[in-house]
């Protein structure tokens, strides 16, 4: 655990990760685009959280979203080190949309992970840890069983509504690292005020965000510029390493 934590900036704009080292760039604003993206280091995520809170479901299969990554893979259009699964989400509020129950959500996320990985290219496909108490986390980790290997990149769902509460996000990750200590966790939509919890930052691998955006948005600024996104990057990088710059420049 004494690694840095990477942080990943989310943006609203993909042509905007030229900018950056680290990026987290959803695959809807990904979809059709063709001309090369000069980041070297980019996480896809699947756009779960929209689909399932607009929609209640996936109007997408895992092999469409599969075709969409190995067209982006192979065209040379995006530097993807991983690509987030088509995990179900557990608030008490997703669960209202879709009528399902937390061990539902569960199942589907394996199975999703599953259909992906199978039709992906070779690159890290991120299984996605889900639940809501703390230790449904760590019993989603046994239910991967075989699937999740040693020292495996894996997501951490259904936290970021908790960032007021780093202790919640504390538990969560801890109940994980008491049943998998070996695994190497990933924040979602993790905020600065979470961020600022040491513990928060010991106890996770990598994190993104893309709260800049609703900060500058609030505050009057540009919530779709990437100079909002790189100086909330690079405080990020700041809470670990004062002298450390994640950007490159504007």
């Amino acid at each position: 655990m004494g690694q840095k934590m990477k942080f990943y900036i989310g943006l609203h704009h993909v042509g905007d990760a030229r900018h950056f080292d680290r990026a987290c760039l959803s695959i809807r604003a990904l979809k059709g685009r063709k001309k090369p993206i000069d980041c070297p280091d980019v996480l896809v995520d699947s756009g779960a959280f929209t689909e399932l809170n607009l929609h209640g479901k996936y109007r997408h299969q895992p092999e469409e979203y599969a075709v969409e990554l190995w067209r982006l893979h192979d065209g040379g259009i995006v530097n993807i080190r991983a690509a987030v699964a088509q995990d179900y989400m557990c608030e008490p509020f997703i669960l209202a949309k879709t009528g399902m129950t937390v061990a539902e959500h569960q199942r589907l996320t394996i199975d999703r992970f599953e259909r992906v990985r199978l039709h992906a290219p070779p690159f890290h496909i991120m299984p996605v840890l889900q639940g809501y108490e703390p230790g449904e986390y760590a019993a989603h980790s046994k239910q991967y069983g075989r699937l999740l290997a040693p020292g495996m990149w894996v997501g951490v769902g259904s936290v970021c509504k908790r960032n007021s509460n780093p202790a919640q996000i504390v538990a969560v990750l801890s109940a994980i690292h008491a049943a998998r200590p070996d695994l190497r966790l990933h924040g979602f939509g993790i905020k600065k005020t979470a961020l600022k919890n040491a513990d928060v930052r010991r106890l996770l691998y990598s994190a993104d965000s893309m709260a800049w955006s609703y900060h500058a948005r609030k505050n009057g600024k540009d919530a779709n510029g990437p100079g909002e996104a790189k100086i909330f990057a690079d405080a990020v990088a700041a809470l670990s390493n004062p002298t450390t710059v994640v950007c490159r420049p504007l």
